[in-house]
């Protein structure tokens, strides 16, 4: 699972619209035209040597493209910080993002105000019953002793789980 993957199956799990894709871009500091949000979620199909066909975007993402958007996806949702300086609205860039779904995860718990009963929850739309450990395994920071890598079997599901859980409400 790519980047362009994770945005398109987030966008549909939490109804995001074009308008609001854009806003979250533009407020994670990596502004985008209405256009490569478009080629971002737009597959192409190639054929390979080996006549299979892959699918792959129009435009890629990368890892730190991901990260502004979430960044930005926090602030849409959430506004910016109250008790800090105007400079510090943005959270902090990542250099190297080696865990996405960790960081995605982690952001979306941020950005919709989740508990780990709702992330549960959410896994459990899907029939998925990760442990309250290995949930907060996943949401430890990276190189800390307990930390879990989550792999995309779980995104995956999660993203499924969400979009079922958000349409339920």
């Amino acid at each position: 699972m790519n980047n362009n993957d994770r945005l398109l199956r987030l966008r549909y799990a939490i109804d995001l619209k074009d308008a609001d894709l854009i806003k979250a871009f533009e407020l994670g500091e990596h502004p985008v035209t209405k256009e490569e949000a478009r080629a971002m979620l737009t597959k192409i199909q190639e054929k390979h040597e080996d006549n299979a066909e892959k699918n792959v975007y129009e435009k890629a993402i990368n890892n730190q493209v991901f990260d502004a958007f979430l960044n930005g996806l926090i602030l849409l949702a959430r506004g910016p910080q109250k008790d800090k300086p105007a400079t510090a609205d943005t959270p902090q860039k990542s250099k190297e993002i080696k865990h996405i779904n960790n960081v995605l995860l982690k952001k979306l718990k941020i950005a919709l105000s989740m508990t780990t009963e709702d992330i549960l929850a959410i896994f459990a739309e899907v029939e998925l019953y990760p442990s309250k450990g290995e949930i907060g395994a996943f949401l430890r920071k990276e190189g800390q002793r307990n930390f879990k890598p989550c792999g995309d079997k779980y995104m995956r599901n999660f993203l499924k789980g969400l979009g079922i859980y958000n349409r339920r409400k």
